[in-house]
């Protein structure tokens, strides 16, 4: 480990080098790409300086307790000694975690799509509950938020939200709530008090930069049309909600939250992007047989992966097997649990893949 762990360190001094450099700073591809690089390996060399302290700390612990003759000396020696050898013990296996190999797109921004799916008006109140709770959580991270899209339901939440989400590493706390949402309830629109099952869908996409994909304008049909929800005098006036499709692949993308035509083209495109990144990613997965089938889910969007009972407060994750009974909280934002333990479950099937490599 110490080895790998120097070959960062150097690898880290390299790139501290490199972005000064003005070829570098030039080259903003380039740029982008090496500080992601530089910030990631920040990390793990702070961790790393502190581990090579508590070690340097113990030898000389040990040297005291070997040569010392004065026996108080010893004694406190031996006193640090027992409280460092847990220090070093527990860094190891930080620095082990950190050695994971992690996802590319872990520390991209995203855009969420929310959708209504079985259960009519319910689904729709569901999925407007779900795009709350996600907010929430991602106000108590200190993440930025904006709507794209947004189709209203007949009896409130939505039939379909599109909403981008920007901070740190705000992929990898959420790309494991792509997948299908199941809500048990009593809907307040049943006049009977009969439970019903609800469901709505949750996909999570990397929001990609421009040099991730490269996307040919000739290939987009652009149409404009007249925003048709909520924003202001501008609805139903001016055409400035935007469509865009991708000819190639049939994808499409719209937005209209904007009363600036430019703004809802740019948002739309981000959509699209993100869309076509995600397909392409998921086909050379195919092709080299590399997709990865965990119990944290294969990316599958038909995967039904936790249920919100409300008559016995339970939320549970199927994947993980996790059950908390706490649900107010969690639709209010508290899904930072789920969040950990679906993270942990990674990590440790990453660990199991890299033991199996070895």
């Amino acid at each position: 480990m110490l080895d790998k762990l120097e070959a960062i360190n150097q690898r880290f001094e390299e790139v501290s080098q490199l972005l000064i450099q003005p070829d570098v700073v030039s080259d903003m591809k380039k740029y982008k790409a090496l500080n992601k690089e530089y910030k990631d390996l920040d990390k793990i060399v702070v961790e790393y300086k502190k581990y090579l302290n508590i070690l340097s700390n113990i030898d000389n612990a040990k040297q005291v307790i070997s040569t010392e003759k004065d026996e108080d000396f010893r004694e406190m020696a031996k006193e640090e000694l027992d409280e460092l050898i847990p220090q070093r013990d527990a860094m190891e296996d930080a620095l082990k975690e950190l050695l994971i190999p992690k996802d590319p797109n872990d520390s991209k921004d995203i855009i969420m799509e929310i959708r209504a799916g079985a259960g009519g008006d319910e689904a729709s109140i569901f999925a407007g509950d779900l795009y709350r709770m996600y907010i929430r959580f991602a106000e108590k991270m200190g993440w930025r938020t904006e709507l794209i899209d947004a189709t209203e339901g007949t009896s409130g939440g939505y039939k379909e939200i599109i909403v981008g989400m920007q901070g740190e590493d705000v992929y990898g706390k959420l790309k494991f709530e792509s997948g299908v949402h199941r809500v048990q309830r009593v809907p307040a629109t049943e006049t009977q008090g009969r439970i019903h099952t609800s469901v709505a869908s949750v996909v999570v996409l990397p929001e990609v930069e421009e040099f991730d994909i490269e996307l040919d304008m000739n290939d987009i049909r652009k149409d404009l049309f007249c925003s048709s929800g909520p924003g202001g005098q501008s609805v139903n006036t001016t055409y400035s909600a935007v469509r865009l499709t991708h000819l190639p692949t049939g994808l499409v993308a719209q937005c209209q939250d904007q009363k600036s035509q430019l703004k809802n083209f740019d948002k739309a495109l981000a959509v699209l992007r993100s869309r076509i990144y995600e397909q392409e990613l998921a086909k050379k997965n195919e092709e080299e047989g590399a997709q990865r089938k965990s119990m944290v889910g294969g990316g599958d969007r038909s995967d039904k992966i936790r249920t919100y009972n409300y008559p016995q407060g339970r939320v549970t994750d199927h994947r993980i097997g996790y059950t908390v009974y706490n649900l107010p909280s969690v639709m209010d934002g508290g899904i930072e649990n789920f969040v950990e333990e679906l993270r942990i479950a990674e990590n440790a099937e990453r660990l199991k893949e890299g033991a199996t490599a070895e």
